[in-house]
């Protein structure tokens, strides 16, 4: 599955809103951190992820949301996660919930796990 992504900005009120749709994985992840730190760079006070269409979220992508969130801290700016679908949001309690270890082998053994919970999560 593709992403595609949408920038809108609000000159006025220093918002950028990146609207995403389908899913962001280890094959779209690269093209979309790309997006998303031009957008970043732009220095916007708030950048505001649309997840409304997005379908799906792997660990690679997980990792650009998390660079970039970093990135907008340090620079005193924000970065927040509108619209999440539910088996999106569940990926993001998941997160918050492990610890500050590696509880996983390897990315596979991660991403499998996201997989399998946002497949139950979509089902019930």
């Amino acid at each position: 599955m593709d992403l595609t992504t949408t920038v809108a900005i609000d000159e006025e009120n220093s918002v950028a809103r990146v609207a995403l749709a389908g899913a962001l994985n280890t094959d779209t992840a690269p093209a979309f951190e790309q997006r998303l730190q031009d957008v970043v760079n732009d220095g916007y006070q708030l950048t505001v992820l649309d997840m409304k269409e997005l379908d799906y979220i792997s660990s690679a992508g997980l990792r650009v949301i998390f660079k970039a969130a970093k990135q907008t801290r340090n620079d005193g700016r924000k970065l927040a996660a509108a619209n999440r679908k539910p088996h999106i949001d569940k990926v993001f309690d998941i997160l918050k919930a492990l610890p500050d270890m590696a509880v996983f082998a390897n990315d596979q053994e991660l991403d499998d796990y996201l997989d399998s919970m946002q497949r139950k999560v979509r089902e019930d």
